[in-house]
């Protein structure tokens, strides 16, 4: 995972989200690539405006870009992140700089096809918290996987991972393109949790295929005492895992919308990195 592209916007996670790309681009010798983030307007209904986005005159847009920049070359910069073009004999991570103007939401989704990974901050319900349309334009309209960073920043990533093996097809594509975090993890779960599957191959088979690629992994079943999403996180925390994978919205989006279910309970509470994929 050499290119990563990070969305910036001033919310509440800003800074959990510039610390997971540093996390990332360090594991790999990475290129983060940084650009300003603002909301597709026309698309907003009020309960999704940050604060910060109760603007509309361009000059006000332009600042709001700028102070984007502003955040993303001052965290670089402490980190000792240089700033130069990518290129592939890098072992220790760059950035750089894309557009002076925000991207709207579908906008960063689409240049999001052209990079390995997305890292955004995982959406919240309070004013200023990240939003739900941009982590779910880049799931659904990327193409690529998407990392969501949790609302405080983490010490390690990718060291132990746990992969929410629901036996799914949206599960196993966020497996395939997790596959070089899984060759440098120390230990990984195939969690399996009981009555949260569909029909397909049991999580054995996959920790089997898995070590043949070389990944220390291991099958785990674990009962289902509370809701699906619940067990997952508890589960994961409770094997010490600093990142999970899950495919992402098994179910029918407007199911997930109107009844709840795995997907929208770790997008509202995982502490930990998710990597997504649908």
């Amino acid at each position: 995972m050499k290119t990563i592209f990070v969305p910036v916007e001033l919310h509440s996670s800003i800074d959990s989200v510039l610390r997971t790309s540093l996390l990332l681009a360090r594991r790999f010798g990475g290129h983060i690539e940084g650009a300003p983030l603002g909301p597709d307007l026309p698309d907003l209904v009020a309960f999704d405006m940050p604060v910060s986005w109760t603007v509309s005159d361009q000059n006000a847009w332009r600042e709001i870009a700028d102070e984007a920049h502003s955040k993303f070359e001052t965290f670089m910069m402490e980190n000792g992140v240089p700033q130069q073009e990518p290129h592939g004999g890098a072992q220790t991570p760059t950035c750089s700089w894309s557009g002076e103007n925000s991207l709207g939401d579908s906008q960063a989704a689409s240049l999001a096809r052209a990079f390995d990974v997305s890292i955004m901050g995982r959406p919240g319900d309070d004013r200023g918290d990240p939003r739900m349309a941009t982590a779910e334009a880049a799931i659904f309209e990327s193409g690529r996987p998407v990392l969501l960073a949790p609302p405080k920043p983490v010490e390690t990533l990718g060291e132990s991972i746990a992969i929410s093996w629901n036996q799914s097809t949206e599960t196993a594509r966020a497996v395939a393109f997790a596959m070089p975090l899984l060759m440098k993890a120390k230990s990984v779960y195939v969690l399996t949790i009981d009555n949260f599957m569909v029909e397909g191959p049991p999580g054995e088979l996959l920790a089997r295929t898995l070590r043949a690629n070389g990944v220390p992994a291991e099958a785990v079943t674990r009962p289902n005492a509370r809701t699906s999403g619940e067990a997952v996180l508890d589960q994961a925390t409770k094997l010490g895992c600093d990142m999970l994978i899950k495919g992402a919205y098994t179910q029918s989006r407007l199911r997930q919308m109107i009844f709840g279910g795995a997907t929208a309970h770790i997008l509202a509470k995982a502490q930990m990195p998710v990597f997504m994929a649908n």
